[in-house]
């Protein structure tokens, strides 16, 4: 099925016909094995305590492909050090969000990928990307202070003091429908924004949403602090970040 003659040949081609079979738009790009700072960078952001953790603490990352997706989201491909052929992948967490945010979020671990980048491509949607989608909605909520996180089918969205409304969305079609609408995604961070300078065209932003996203399965809620008056506001009902056991401090290994 796939040419075996060279090892970085194969896993750059596997990457890219992984990227497009997987929902939403990827790109692949591939870091060399001389690239060791690089490299070194990559491996401290593995999001994963369990088989890629295990893996590389056996075989230090030699070379390795990254999946980017527009909103932030990254999954770096890596060899399968075992007798069954394929690859293995795991989530790459956010640069910028401090380690707090991280606290009762489980690592959205990586999982192994036979040697078909189209059968993989449906493993990884079903499995790893939406573990991983939802873990990147949690830990940047956190990072906006604790405050109600976003779901698959439902976005909240929180006044922010500036006058601002922000929010973490787990569904990259919601993100699509957040910037059509005024948001902008802070590119270190990846949560979404949408200022308050212009109050009007802030509310006429956030009505239009809603239809749109109920369109495509998402409800919304609109959150404030207590004693803002905000009309177009629906109380948010998510539920709580689920407790964890453990606190992610270095997500690397």
């Amino acid at each position: 099925m796939y040419d075996h003659h060279d090892t970085s040949d194969r896993l750059a081609s596997y990457a890219d016909v992984l990227a497009g079979e997987l929902p939403g738009t990827w790109t692949s790009s591939y870091t060399p094995a001389g690239a060791k700072d690089d490299l070194a960078a990559l491996a401290d952001r593995i999001w994963d305590l369990d088989l890629v953790a295990t893996s590389l603490a056996d075989h230090p990352l030699q070379h390795a492909a990254l999946l980017a997706r527009p909103d932030g989201a990254q999954l770096v491909l890596l060899d399968r050090h075992d007798e069954r052929d394929g690859f293995i992948i795991a989530a790459v967490a956010p640069r910028a969000l401090p380690d707090k945010a991280y606290r009762a979020v489980p690592e959205p671990n990586g999982i192994a990928l036979v040697d078909d980048p189209f059968l993989s491509a449906e493993h990884v949607a079903g499995d790893l990307l939406a573990r991983y989608d939802t873990a990147l909605a949690q830990v940047r909520n956190n990072a906006l202070g604790g405050l109600q996180p976003s779901q698959a089918d439902r976005v909240v969205l929180t006044w922010q003091p500036d006058g601002s409304v922000a929010t973490a969305p787990v569904d990259h079609r919601a993100g699509e429908i957040l910037l059509a609408h005024g948001f902008v995604q802070d590119p270190q961070d990846g949560i979404y924004r949408l200022n308050g300078d212009d109050t009007q065209a802030q509310a006429r932003a956030l009505r239009e949403i809603g239809p749109e996203l109920e369109a495509v399965g998402i409800g919304t809620g609109l959150q404030h602090p207590a004693g803002r008056s905000a009309p177009t506001a629906t109380p948010a009902s998510a539920p709580p970040i689920p407790a964890g056991t453990r606190t992610l401090s270095v997500r690397g290994r």
